[in-house]
């Protein structure tokens, strides 16, 4: 499925999946190590755990994520140890997607909404300074939205609403490209268009 440019004037993108290369088994892996085997069952690219769903919103701070999981660990587990797990499902965000993305906001008026976290996005704008000398992912995006900075998360209806509305768009003409099923549907319930991205079988940047 490629983008119909004719009708689509505005896109929002996912982050993690689809800008950032992500591995779900990476950080089961991890956490199995510090002592907490079998975390699917608490946090998958599906379902979540409230810890979860609580820090993505920022209703708790990193320290309180931290101290919840080190209860559930290996004793000795220190907040280092909890951050290398957390964050061993990020991968790399290759130079042709950040290309796209600046390709993109000259056509589109884009805008980034991320399921995300403050651990996260330190680790991520960390490896964008050393990988690509800049300082975050501001200047690829008219605007950027965050779950823990807007106090909202996907798939609720509510964080789409407030895209749409602060910057006055068209939901016929605005697109979401997610690679979750849920947020996909969530997003056409209320008459956004939308792009299941398969990160199995094709990259964002196939699509334009």
């Amino acid at each position: 499925m490629a983008i119909n440019s004719n009708k689509i004037k505005n896109i929002i993108f996912d982050l993690g999946g689809v800008i950032i290369n992500i591995d779900y088994a990476l950080l089961i892996e991890a956490f199995s190590k510090i002592g907490l085997p079998h975390f699917e069952a608490y946090f998958s690219q599906k379902e979540q755990k409230k810890l979860f769903d609580l820090y993505e919103k920022g209703m708790i701070s990193s320290q309180d994520f931290r101290d919840e999981l080190k209860k559930q660990s290996n004793t000795g587990t220190s907040d280092a140890d909890i951050d290398a797990a957390w964050n061993a499902m990020l991968l790399d965000l290759p130079k042709e997607r950040l290309d796209l993305l600046l390709y993109s906001k000259n056509k589109y008026r884009t805008f980034l909404l991320s399921n995300t976290n403050e651990i996260h996005m330190i680790f991520i704008n960390n490896y964008l300074k050393q990988q690509y000398k800049i300082e975050n992912l501001e200047k690829h995006f008219e605007k950027v939205y965050l779950s823990y900075e807007v106090k909202m998360r996907k798939p609720d209806a509510e964080i789409f609403e407030l895209i749409i509305n602060q910057n006055n768009l068209l939901k016929e003409e605005t697109l979401f490209i997610d690679d979750s099923a849920q947020h996909i549907e969530s997003a056409n319930k209320i008459g956004m268009s939308t792009i299941l991205l398969d990160v199995q079988k094709q990259s964002v940047v196939d699509l334009f």
